[in-house]
């Protein structure tokens, strides 16, 4: 137990200490039925660089809690209904790290033992010298501070793990992608993420959401695309009542809605060149401008765009201003096509088929080596959007017989990509699928082996012995 001058002396702190000497205020809550008790604690942490909240019983401190609470607790022992050290114990259920200082004006030793059992920070009796006090809080807070880095450390790293999962794939262009992801998640720089449509951009968007600081945060997803021109400035940048017929009542934008976060925007080059410049402004200055406003309301956020063709291309088609490009593509993340990622098709297929069947309580129907051919040699325009829409419907049609991949894609067309031999042996039915793969590469990279063994992710010596094996040429 602790104890010193008397709680009178907690309205006079020592000069030199100064809100500026502790630039973070984080919460202390104080829990006192005392108001002359309360108001000096409240002085002293106000003084000492925190942020003092308070309550007058154990029922409403535990209203202000939960186990993100970034501060500490002051609890007196003496409290009306339930007591200091029933608050003590309901906060460790709450979360057990979370720190509590006990104060009491009767303490004795089997107390303050039973108090640091059942996990208090300390244990002070009054009268206390309000140094000490301010010691034991900045101890419990530094605690706290590196309990809950350690944990968002942790969030991340599972959820960095976790991108092989949404984001699968181990071809070469995959790997890099997932690399870029964790490497630029921890910045606040904007992000430009470009790909065909259907690659996966807004997977990519909420991938750099979730691993970042603003993770707690909401992220606000806008199709620009999907909006009427008329309505894009009020949906972006909000509006006061009265501003258009309309407006029945004031409204935050998408923008105003992302603060504290992400505000991801879709289809980029849809927006209206007319409205950019306002957009440019508003990120800039980190404030929007209501339609109808009288001052501009400030914002935070981060800024993820994705855009489905070359951005420099939307510049010189007047799509895209210049500036407002500059200011959204502080990095670029480029996803590749589906048809440029190898064996990623058949990995990607497997894990939509296996999603799909545990959705609609359906077994997997087996491929043929016709399918796999097929999945392999596509060009898949639809990128991965359409091969989950393949898989979705291999499963569903697995229940009226062995459903065909080919015919479920093209409606029945054959000419989209050879079949492999339909009998034979195993080893001959390997060589054609493995034959087409290779030749559909060197088709698509126009005969340049070095894209195609970047595209299959095989050694240079292996790739070489395939094709002379296979009798294969750079023309496929």
């Amino acid at each position: 137990m602790r104890g010193g001058k008397a709680v009178e002396e907690l309205a006079t702190p020592d000069p030199a200490t100064t809100e500026a000497d502790k630039p973070d205020r984080l919460p202390v809550l104080i829990v006192d039925d005392d108001p002359a008790m309360r108001a000096g604690l409240r002085q002293w942490m106000r003084l000492a660089g925190y942020e003092p909240v308070e309550a007058v019983d154990a029922e409403a401190a535990l209203q202000r809690l939960s186990p993100g609470f970034p501060g500490c607790v002051v609890s007196d022992v003496l409290l009306p209904g339930a007591s200091g050290m029933d608050l003590l114990r309901t906060v460790k259920g709450i979360d057990p790290e979370l720190p509590v200082v006990l104060l009491t004006g009767h303490g004795d030793v089997p107390m303050a033992v039973e108090a640091m059992r059942g996990g208090a920070a300390d244990f002070i009796e009054k009268p206390f010298d309000p140094d000490v006090l301010a010691a034991v809080v900045a101890r419990a807070l530094d605690h706290r501070r590196l309990v809950l880095e350690n944990r968002a450390l942790t969030r991340r790293l599972e959820s960095r793990d976790g991108l092989e999962a949404r984001l699968i794939g181990d071809s070469a262009a995959m790997r890099r992608v997932r690399e870029e992801i964790a490497h630029f998640a921890a910045t606040d720089a904007s992000v430009l993420v470009i790909g065909e449509t259907g690659t996966g951009k807004e997977v990519v968007a909420r991938a750099l959401h979730e691993l970042s600081g603003r993770a707690g945060g909401p992220f606000v997803a806008v199709n620009c695309a999907a909006l009427p021109d008329s309505m894009v400035e009020a949906e972006l940048f909000g509006h006061e009542a009265g501003a258009f017929t309309s407006a029945d009542k004031a409204r935050a934008g998408r923008i105003e809605q992302a603060d504290g976060g992400v505000l991801f925007l879709d289809e980029l080059t849809s927006m209206p060149l007319a409205l950019q410049p306002k957009l440019l402004r508003a990120l800039q200055e980190r404030e929007v401008d209501r339609l109808g406003g009288k001052a501009p309301v400030p914002v935070d956020l981060r800024m993820v765009s994705a855009a489905n063709m070359e951005p420099r291309q939307a510049v010189e088609d007047n799509l895209l201003r210049q500036d407002l490009l500059f200011r959204l593509n502080a990095i670029e993340i480029r996803i590749p096509p589906l048809r440029a990622r190898g064996g990623d098709v058949r990995q990607l297929f497997d894990s939509f088929a296996n999603r799909f069947s545990a959705e609609y309580r359906m077994e997997v129907p087996a491929l043929s080596a016709d399918d796999a051919a097929f999945l392999a040699g596509y060009d898949w325009p639809g990128n991965v959007r359409e091969l989950r829409n393949a898989a979705e419907r291999y499963v569903l049609g697995g229940a009226m017989g062995s459903p065909c991949v080919r015919a479920l894609v093209t409606g029945g067309r054959t000419e989209t990509a050879p079949a492999a031999a339909p009998g034979g042996r195993l080893k001959d039915l390997l060589e054609s699928y493995e034959r087409q793969v290779i030749a559909d590469a060197l088709r698509r990279h126009e005969g340049r082996v070095a894209d195609a063994i970047e595209e299959l992710d095989l050694p240079r010596r292996t790739f070489n012995e395939k094709m002379a094996r296979l009798g294969l040429s750079r023309s496929g």
